[in-house]
């Protein structure tokens, strides 16, 4: 009886108090589901194109922004930047919608969406995402239901809420890691947006993308040089005196560089030789170019690893978002319908 005894509580241990302690120990979701995705009260839809395979869905606005989220942000970030994350997608989303106001979409005018993120935004659904984290060694025995309800809470308890600027929604741009400083847009892109303005952005140690290295032969870095620019003469017996940053952003990014006989945009170099942002450097060692790069992307707007600093900060969602896009307000879309 003795052995029966400790048999059955072994059993309840492995089975509930365990896997218990794995979730709550990593503080991946509340205990409380006290929120709903789409309220019967409101019928906002979209169809989204799913560019992988031509398939048309048909999505209630939250339940779409869920599978934004779960896309653009790891899953295991603070709950107040998954709310940040959610935040800014929707408004991404809604200024974006026919029924909102907007033009029809010039690439696809019969659907709102795509999931392509070099159009739109990226999008996964629920079980091609739990299909990843399958695979993904550090979360370890995390259950991927829950992981999910985690993403569902983030959208969910955020509800209907978009970032606005005198009264118009922004263009919520974001980026995963600034390297400690956000860009102001003008000196990424061509136009001046007035929320758009650079900021520190601190708590970023944690980005795998704070710092990078790469490296690649001379005659690959002039290859690559030249395939988006022909015309250009760079001579590589003297590779060290052909390249001069000439001025940097206030962020901290090449603005212009002088490469051979062109000078370039600081973004025009980093897309030219595929770096991960126009904030590096530079170093000639034999018949190899070294580079140093800090962050990843274009660095305007949120930093999502700097949003999951500041969460781990006791920052909330609002705070973030006010941090990152200046002098902006907080609104429900919902309150309007």
């Amino acid at each position: 009886m003795k052995f029966i005894g400790y048999t059955v509580l072994t059993i309840l241990i492995i089975v509930i108090i365990i896997p218990t302690f794995i979730v709550k120990g990593c503080n991946i979701v509340k205990k409380e589901d006290n929120y709903s995705l789409e309220p019967p009260d409101t019928k906002i839809t979209l169809k989204v194109l799913n560019h992988q395979n031509n398939e048309v869905m048909e999505l209630g606005l939250e339940e779409y922004i869920v599978g934004v989220v779960a896309a653009e942000m790891p899953v295991t970030f603070e709950l107040e930047a998954l709310k940040a994350q959610a935040i800014a997608a929707r408004t991404y989303t809604v200024m974006r919608l026919q029924q909102f106001g907007a033009a029809p979409n010039e690439k696809h005018p019969q659907y709102d969406m795509c999931t392509d993120h070099t159009h739109c935004q990226a999008w996964i659904g629920k079980q091609d995402r739990i299909n990843v984290w399958k695979k993904d060694k550090e979360l370890g025995l995390l259950d991927y239901v829950t992981l999910w309800k985690r993403l569902e809470e983030a959208v969910g308890s955020t509800r209907g809420k978009v970032i606005t600027y005198n009264g118009e929604l922004i263009d919520p741009l974001f980026h995963s890691t600034s390297g400690g400083k956000t860009e102001n847009s003008e000196d990424y892109f061509s136009s001046k947006v007035p929320y758009l303005r650079s900021v520190i952005s601190k708590h970023e140690e944690h980005s795998p993308h704070m710092v990078n290295k790469t490296t690649m032969t001379t005659d690959q870095f002039v290859s690559k040089l030249k395939e988006k620019m022909p015309d250009i003469k760079i001579d590589t017996k003297k590779l060290a005196q052909e390249i001069k940053i000439l001025e940097k952003t206030e962020g901290g990014h090449i603005k212009n560089i002088q490469i051979g006989n062109k000078t370039l945009k600081g973004r025009e170099a980093r897309e030219a030789l595929g770096l991960k942002s126009s904030n590096f450097t530079v170093e000639i060692k034999g018949k190899e170019v070294f580079f140093t790069v800090t962050g990843y992307g274009h660095g305007v707007g949120m930093s999502q690893y700097g949003a999951d600093g500041m969460a781990k900060e006791g920052a909330k969602d609002q705070e973030i978002i006010k941090h990152y896009y200046q002098d902006v307000e907080i609104v429900d879309i919902y309150d309007k319908k």
